[in-house]
């Protein structure tokens, strides 16, 4: 098939989160050509995407647009667009992707529906904000934007600052979320035909890990190579055989959120576990990284997949 990657736009001098898009766009195309497709790549603009595919002719986009303009929460710009058209592309939907942005919003979801997700509170008036340690995130982006050793809070006064101070340095809204401290797991979901296929769960450890830094996976473990954060949080396989009532609770709360949000192509599901045992979805990531050294290569290559083969079966699932 006639592949075109269709990836952000990203300046020269862009950071290494939005850089690591044109990382993945280059090594997807290696991979479709390597499986016997041309594959070409382009930048997503709304006002030239109709030239783009008309220079191109895809059967079918393989989406990687991770921003527009530097800013995750208009990703969904791009598959609205390719389903206008009537386009084949990878990856989930608009409707989907838009929704699953919205980090508050997504939690209600999840809390209305019997989901587990930790406790959370949102301006103006901060419902529920309290004594707690909190971890205050970006409502609508992601790639651990703001999370810092600063991002976790104890009580609603530091919470609301620091709320304030991401607003005024970053823009965009802020929320609070209660940090709970315990295992965290990144779980990849892999469309298979009209189902999900749950691939090795992911637990990220914290090794050697600095006393009172917190036990997060944040913007310096995912994207200052060398740092306390980078070295220190490390990814291993095996709950499945270690804990398998655990892995039976991941599993199940994994497949209720891919049937409830509507999702297709490749997702990744974020939890912490408490104490007593019992998952909390902390985020669904309806855009995941796909670069080879990625969480999500690393969880098909523990499945048995290479590259290639992952980068196949995302394709096969779109046609």
């Amino acid at each position: 098939m006639r592949v075109l990657v269709l990836h952000s736009d990203i300046a020269v001098d862009a950071p290494p989160e939005e850089q690591d898009t044109m990382i993945a766009a280059a090594a997807v195309a290696d991979a479709l050509i390597r499986r016997g497709h041309t594959a070409s790549r382009a930048a997503f603009r709304a006002e030239t995407l109709d030239d783009v595919l008309a220079a191109h002719g895809p059967d079918i986009v393989f989406n990687l647009v991770e921003g527009v303009d530097g800013l995750g929460r208009l990703a969904p710009q791009a598959p609205a667009m390719l389903a206008e058209r009537g386009l084949c592309f990878t990856g989930v939907e608009a409707g989907p992707m838009d929704l699953t942005n919205d980090k508050p919003r997504t939690k209600q979801l999840l809390r209305g529906a019997g989901l587990a997700t930790p406790d959370w509170s949102t301006p103006p008036h901060w419902p529920g904000l309290d004594g707690r340690r909190w971890i205050v995130k970006s409502a609508l982006e992601d790639a651990s934007l703001g999370l810092d050793d600063g991002c976790v809070v104890m009580g609603r006064d530091a919470a609301i600052a620091r709320a304030a101070a991401c607003a005024a340095r970053w823009g965009g809204g802020w929320f609070a979320e209660e940090f709970i401290d315990g295992r965290e797991f990144n779980i990849a979901l892999l469309q298979d035909g009209d189902g999900v296929r749950i691939l090795p769960m992911a637990e990220m450890g914290f090794e050697a890990w600095p006393d009172r830094k917190p036990r997060i996976v944040g913007y310096e473990a995912k994207w200052d190579e060398g740092s306390a954060g980078w070295v220190g949080t490390v990814r291993r396989f095996g709950v499945e055989r270690e804990d398998p009532a655990l892995a039976a609770r991941l599993r199940e709360a994994c497949m209720r959120v891919w049937g409830m949000f509507g999702l297709t192509g490749f997702v990744r599901v974020d939890f912490r576990v408490t104490d007593a045992g019992e998952p909390l979805v902390l985020e669904i990531n309806a855009n995941p990284g796909i670069a080879p050294d990625a969480g999500f290569a690393a969880a098909a290559a523990e499945a048995g997949m290479d590259y290639d083969s992952l980068i196949q079966a995302i394709v096969e699932a779109a046609a």
